[in-house]
């Protein structure tokens, strides 16, 4: 097989933005310094009232491949559907404006793509930083696993052409939106690819909109529309039956925690570090 060029396919790189121009060079410099050349990076500017269109002409004065678009606050679903609506390119390439890539992140997924066209999807091992820097341990990819939480970041390369019409949610204006997507754009038999090396870095903040982190009844909102937005799947996957066991096994097996001498000998144990706790709060 010949290897591919590594220079013949256009690759759309879509940054939505809201109020994060303190951030957003971070995000465009680690694109601008992509080994791979054929690339257009989108930022669409969701009525951000901050910094963020003069961050961005900075980078479309030094290269003509950034593009900045205004549009009023509609979310970020919203913003990516317009983006990509205008971009051009063979692959999409989703990253927030806070986030960044590695220099080779975009030059090997194209590669596996361009190498393999049964592959729908392509993505990396990753790391947190900002308030904290450690490894992403995300757990490995299944399509059941993807049903309960979300394998894969929003920054995955895919190919417009699988797209077929398909958006990101825009009713999801609360988070989880990408998860949402990968749903609706996977399948049990497509072959999804994570690369062995981290490329994508994931900035950990004190203000997110993930409701994973932020706010639990939200995520409990988020989930219930997920699950009735694709009942069918979810059925196949977790027949009621299945489900009532499986509660009933946790059940079961939380009360005999509660009840074992290792639990209530624990809990003595650690009351006067919990009121210690209270008193110098």
């Amino acid at each position: 097989m010949a290897s591919p060029n590594p220079n013949s396919a256009l690759v759309s790189v879509i940054v939505p933005c809201y109020n994060q121009g303190k951030y957003l060079a971070d995000a465009l410099e680690s694109i601008l310094l992509q080994t791979y050349t054929e690339w257009e990076c989108i930022v669409i500017d969701d009525g951000s009232t901050d910094n963020s269109k003069l961050v961005t002409e900075n980078y479309v004065q030094k290269d003509k491949r950034f593009k900045y678009i205004y549009q009023e606050n509609k979310g970020v679903a919203k913003a990516r559907n317009n983006a990509i609506k205008i971009s051009t390119g063979k692959y999409i390439l989703p990253l927030d404006a806070d986030d960044k890539i590695s220099h080779d992140y975009i030059k090997d997924c194209v590669e596996v793509m361009e190498s393999d066209k049964s592959v729908k999807l392509v993505y990396c091992k990753a790391e947190t930083f900002g308030q904290r820097s450690a490894p992403w341990n995300l757990p490995e990819y299944s399509f059941k696993q993807l049903l309960i939480e979300n394998l894969i970041f929003c920054s995955a390369i895919y190919r417009r052409d699988d797209l077929h019409e398909m958006n990101y949610d825009e009713q999801m204006s609360e988070g989880f939106e990408d998860w949402e997507f990968w749903i609706s754009f996977l399948s049990e038999t497509d072959k999804i690819v994570r690369l062995p090396k981290v490329h994508f870095y994931y900035r950990l903040k004190e203000q997110t909109r993930n409701p994973k982190t932020s706010d639990s009844e939200k995520q409990a909102r988020i989930r219930n529309y997920i699950f009735l937005k694709h009942r069918e799947l979810y059925q196949k996957y977790f027949p009621l039956p299945d489900i009532i066991f499986d509660y009933y096994k946790a059940s079961t097996t939380l009360h005999s925690i509660q009840n074992s001498s290792s639990y209530r000998i624990g809990k003595v144990l650690l009351k006067p570090y919990w009121y210690l706790k209270r008193l110098f709060k």
